[in-house]
């Protein structure tokens, strides 16, 4: 993304130096979008200071224009930048991607691992009960589950698409496992938090507002624990500095030296979880 300006305070994005950051939704003045030749999309936003240049997920390239700007003006800071475009264009083809239907089978991305999601067998302690029969009973079914590395989930049957499920399962114990980490690494730090809420964001990995809440997205529990680190001490640095100054960045480096790291793996396998 060619981007002049700061992002916006509060926000997770990445580091300045960054070739290409993630996207930002931003409230907008007059939305409109007119897509031009099947890849350009205009936009204007009262927020934006300069042009800027975007490639979504779905592969659209948006063009924002300022305030005051012309959309043609736009189209020129378009020209000027398309060999970054497909640049970015072929980046993103190289990604990897994650299933949209999940079965038994499937490989998703759980605790940082692409891991099989396998039909899970019965505990061997359960062979030793005694048998409904012996009672006069019926043999209750066995409740289908799956598994992926050594953790467990029920779901209601092995066929048709697993992922509605298992996503459930992921955002209930995100909401108990995240604000629990980030207590934590707020008293480590001695930053004062009001609050921890875990969303459904669908381009940002965290956010925080000035009152002292971070707001962190439920598919961190699907990264590896430094990558999840990393993104909540960004958070709680945010609530010292509010901006992505070079002094916010001092700041993330003193609680987490191996940022860079997880900035790297956010960039090769954000597409994993469709970010």
């Amino acid at each position: 993304m060619f981007d002049l300006f700061p992002p916006q305070a509060g926000v997770h994005r990445m580091p300045p130096a960054a070739e290409a950051r993630s996207e930002r939704r931003e409230p907008r003045v007059e939305p409109r979008a007119v897509p031009r030749a099947g890849e350009i999309v205009f936009e204007r936003s009262s927020r934006a200071r300069n042009y800027r240049l975007t490639l979504r997920r779905d592969g659209t390239a948006v063009a924002t224009i300022p305030l005051r700007g012309s959309e043609r003006e736009a189209l020129r800071f378009v020209e000027q930048h398309r060999e970054w475009l497909e640049r970015a264009r072929e980046r993103q083809k190289r990604r990897p991607r994650a299933a949209e239907v999940w079965t038994v089978g499937t490989h998703v991305l759980w605790r940082g691992e692409l891991t099989e999601i396998r039909v899970a067998s019965a505990p061997a302690e359960l062979a030793t009960l005694p048998l409904p029969e012996a009672f006069g009973a019926a043999p209750a079914p066995a409740k289908p589950q799956v598994c992926l590395a050594a953790d467990v989930f029920r779901v209601p049957r092995f066929d048709g698409d697993l992922r509605p499920t298992l996503e459930a399962h992921f955002l209930r114990r995100a909401k108990i496992e995240l604000p629990a980490r980030t207590w934590e690494l707020a008293a480590v730090t001695g930053v004062e938090v009001k609050q921890v809420t875990v969303r459904n964001q669908r381009s940002r990995w965290g956010s925080c507002s000035a009152n002292g809440t971070i707001s962190l997205n439920w598919r961190l529990v699907q990264t590896p624990e430094f990558v999840r680190d990393y993104i909540i001490h960004h958070e709680l640095m945010h609530l010292r500095e509010m901006n992505h100054s070079d002094r916010f960045w001092a700041r993330v480096e003193e609680v987490c030296p191996g940022w860079r790291e997880a900035e790297a793996w956010i960039k090769r396998n954000g597409a994993l979880v469709g970010l």
